[in-house]
């Protein structure tokens, strides 16, 4: 078999302004880095558009975890990471299987983990949001294996993360 990998945050009760704009922000974080996914688009290139959509919300990226290829094994090569000027290697090729994962931080990008050795949080103490795919690399751009049924394309609709 195969493995996939999603993520949605979601909105409980009546949330506030800040915290809304994290969650539309991580949202348009993975949307901005699926409209760059095709043949020949280097894996680094995602984290500087995902770092320009969060700098332009005022939300910092986390740099400790990234996205990555699935298949067979749930982690494998490639590393995509999600922050600018990373140094990941490799380049987009048709069939290649892989996620995209930005988690995005209105404060500070920088994470602890709990002594659980599961629960990570932001060190500041302030909210993130995150939004997943797993996707495949198609000849012309990408087809998100983990889609909602008749929702092939990502578009940003607050009453889907509204709880």
């Amino acid at each position: 078999g195969y493995h996939g990998d999603l993520n949605e945050t979601f909105c409980v009760g009546n949330v506030d302004a800040d915290g809304r704009r994290v969650v539309q922000t991580a949202f348009e974080c993975l949307q901005s880095a699926l409209a760059m996914v095709k043949p020949g688009t280097l894996y680094r290139d995602l984290g500087s558009t995902i770092h320009r959509v969060a700098q332009a919300n005022k939300c910092s990226v986390v740099r400790t975890y990234c996205g990555h290829g699935i298949g067979s094994l749930f982690h494998t090569a490639p590393n995509v990471p999600h922050y600018h000027k990373n140094k990941a290697k490799g380049v987009m090729k048709e069939g290649h299987v892989l996620t995209i994962e930005p988690m995005i931080n209105l404060g500070h990008y920088d994470d602890t983990t709990w002594g659980d050795n599961w629960t990570a949080v932001t060190r500041d103490g302030k909210r993130s949001a995150q939004f997943e795919h797993t996707i495949l690399v198609t000849k012309d751009g990408c087809e998100i294996l983990t889609a909602r049924e008749n929702e092939p394309v990502m578009k940003w609709d607050p009453d889907l993360v509204q709880r």
